[in-house]
C-alpha cells in the first residue's frame, strides 16, 4: 500500500525553527522527484519546495527561498523541508508529495504564533 506519512509540524514562535519529515512506504522514494506543499486555512494549495530524484536539483516558492531548505535521504525513503526563520505567514498544512504517481500525503500541521 502507497504511504506518505509527514510528521515534525507544531507550534512555533516567529524566527523559530521546524523540520518537516515524509516518510515513504510501498514504492521506491528514489524513482521520483518530491516536493512539498502547503495550505492556509481559506486559500488554494501552494507549492513551497521541490527536490529531483537524485537529491541534485531544487527549487523553492520566492516566499521562503534562503528560509527553507528540502533534502532527502533516499536509503531511508525520506524528504524532510528544514524551515527556519519562520513566519506567521508560513501557518499551514503542509504536504509532501511524489510528483510523477502524484502520490500525496495527509499532511501535518505548522502554526507560526507568539
Amino acid at each position: 500500500q502507497v504511504q506518505l506519512v509527514e510528521s515534525g509540524g507544531g507550534l512555533v514562535q516567529p524566527g523559530g525553527s521546524l523540520r518537516l519529515s515524509c516518510v515513504a512506504s510501498g514504492f521506491t522514494l528514489s524513482n521520483y522527484g518530491m516536493s512539498w506543499y502547503r495550505q492556509a486555512p481559506g486559500k488554494e494549495r501552494e507549492f513551497v519546495a521541490r527536490i529531483s530524484s537524485s537529491g541534485g536539483s531544487t527549487s523553492y516558492a520566492d516566499s521562503v527561498k534562503g528560509r527553507f531548505t528540502i533534502f532527502r535521504d533516499n536509503a531511508k525513503n525520506t524528504v524532510y523541508l528544514q524551515m527556519n526563520n519562520l513566519k506567521p505567514e508560513d501557518t499551514a498544512t503542509y504536504y509532501c508529495r511524489a510528483i510523477t504517481p502524484n502520490y500525496w500525503g495527509q499532511g501535518t500541521q505548522v502554526t507560526v504564533s507568539s
